[in-house]
């Protein structure tokens, strides 16, 4: 559960005017478990405090009036260093804590053990496309408080064993017994043209209902390059690990999912013969 507060050291020390007047410059500070990370900043680098006072004295006519100026005290509130951008290769205990949270709320990664590889990074992509966000694959203030609202994949299916494909966002969902197991980054067909053997065809990706009927434990190697450890749902379309899996379309047809992800598939028993495989497009 995210908690937020506001903090500032400072603060104890102002008056009650300049509380008032320095909340503006605060940040909001996100608590994720250890993750922290800000979320907001005031729309400037620092700011200012100030309070005035004048005095006049009236005296009567024919005497000499005096005033006074008046005087200000300005006071500075500096903005705090925001955390610093996640991305690949970053490490530590605030890597470790992202892990575990992403794995909480469903995106497969692997083991959490504080390094920020590749399979983070896939995580990130796929939270990033649920979350409707910049599909960078690291975590700066936006995904962090995307992460903080525990946004979660939804797959359509609410019984049964299926994998879910959605090509809106690019999502591989697997749920088991109805309940989501693992979201995973994919990237679907391109829908660029392309010729194979002599065919001119167009890189999509099928819609419809599916089962898959045969599976190979290993690398495939066709016409339209590698197919690692592949699980076939129509034809020569299949779900499979490819060492290249963007945030965004660009295989000929297939589903490709991380070679680590496929891995973990075939580890886990999942996606077995006569798998329902749904795929569609709510976009």
């Amino acid at each position: 559960m995210a908690a937020f507060e506001f903090h500032d050291a400072r603060m104890a020390y102002l008056t009650s005017p300049q509380r008032r007047m320095a909340a503006v410059g605060v940040v909001l500070v996100v608590f994720v478990g250890s993750f922290v990370v800000p979320v907001g900043v005031s729309s400037g680098d620092s700011s200012t405090t100030s309070s005035s006072s004048s005095t006049t004295s009236t005296v009567a006519p024919g005497s000499t009036t005096t005033v006074v100026a008046p005087s200000t005290t300005t006071t500075a509130v500096r903005r705090p260093r925001p955390a610093p951008v996640l991305r690949l290769g970053s490490s530590g205990r605030t890597v470790l804590a992202l892990q575990r949270r992403l794995s909480s709320l469903g995106y497969w990664l692997g083991q959490p053990n504080g390094i920020f590889g590749d399979s983070t990074q896939q995580a990130v992509y796929a939270l990033q496309k649920v979350a409707s966000i910049r599909r960078d694959g690291a975590v700066g203030p936006v995904t962090a408080a995307a992460i903080a609202r525990g946004v979660r994949a939804r797959p359509r299916s609410r019984s049964g064993n299926v994998v879910e494909v959605d090509l809106g966002d690019d999502l591989l969902m697997i749920v088991k017994g109805g309940k989501l197991v693992a979201a995973l980054n994919t990237s679907t067909g391109g829908g660029y043209t392309y010729r194979s053997d002599g065919v001119t065809a167009v890189a999509d990706t099928p819609l419809g209902v599916f089962h898959i009927f045969r599976q190979v434990d290993g690398l495939v190697i066709d016409s339209l390059g590698e197919l690692w450890r592949p699980k076939y749902f129509d034809g020569g379309f299949a779900i499979h690990g490819d060492s290249y899996v963007p945030p965004f379309p660009v295989s000929h047809g297939c589903v490709r999912v991380s070679n680590e992800a496929i891995d973990w598939i075939w580890a886990r028993n999942l996606l077995t013969v006569g798998t329902k495989v749904l795929v569609y497009n709510i976009a």
